[in-house]
């Protein structure tokens, strides 16, 4: 369905023609399937060996996904090394810009293999927004399983209400997100939110809507109004 949607953006249908970069989790979860394991391993090579082999299904799906709808993909793997060593940094920006130019659709995550838990990105939303920085994007759009950023936890105040835009890096964003220190900020929104900040500092916006929104990408291309948008107040590099 990604796929789908995402190749809808590419061809422009309905709009203007997208160039696309997709992060995307899910090596581990996959190489625990295909080696047997019921549980998730605690030890660090186990779960890294769990990455390699796992990464090898997780391009397999997205290239025979994208392939039927005549796109091809490219796996990039990360690391914060990768992003904080400027020649790898340079390196890293010339590659995804000449995979775009040529219409491949590059998958990118974080390299399991071979990070520790000191230098990991963590998050998918925290390496949305750093892949968003490389390549100037105009946007940083964010799925997950809320309609978008609320006043307050939806769950627990029935008096919360949505936010359809707001200026990202605004400090009280943090405080509807619940604040570092709480359950709900802990990977959750508060993320998705920090992440809004770093994107905006090469003037990128960002939308964080639900997944669950039907052919919500395209929509988003189409210039629907969905889930939250923070705006960036720098204006981009290439602008």
């Amino acid at each position: 369905e990604w796929s789908r949607q995402l190749a809808a953006l590419v061809r422009g249908e309905g709009g203007v023609a997208r160039e696309v970069i997709m992060v995307s989790s899910g090596a581990i979860a996959e190489g625990m399937k295909r080696l047997g394991w019921a549980t998730r391993p605690r030890e660090v090579a186990e779960l890294q060996a769990a990455a390699a082999v796992g990464q090898m299904g997780l391009v397999e799906a997205y290239e025979k996904a994208f392939s039927r709808h005549g796109l091809h993909t490219a796996q990039i793997l990360l690391t914060h090394e990768d992003l904080a060593d400027r020649s790898r940094y340079l390196n890293a920006r010339s590659t995804l810009t000449t995979l775009l130019e040529l219409g491949v659709v590059p998958i990118i995550n974080e390299n399991d293999t071979v990070v520790t838990d000191e230098i990991k990105f963590g998050d998918n939303d925290t390496l949305g927004a750093l892949v968003a920085n490389l390549v100037d994007a105009d946007a940083l759009v964010i799925l997950t399983d809320q309609k978008g950023l609320y006043t307050a936890d939806p769950r627990k105040d029935p008096n919360a209400t949505l936010v359809s835009e707001a200026t990202a890096g605004d400090p009280a964003l943090e405080a509807m997100a619940g604040g570092a220190g709480t359950r709900i900020g802990t990977g959750g929104m508060i993320t998705k939110i920090i992440a809004a900040r770093r994107a905006a500092s090469s003037g990128t916006h960002t939308v964080i809507a639900s997944g669950r929104e039907k052919n919500v990408m395209p929509r988003l291309g189409q210039g629907e109004p969905i889930g939250t948008l923070l705006v960036a107040q720098t204006q981009p590099l290439n602008a």
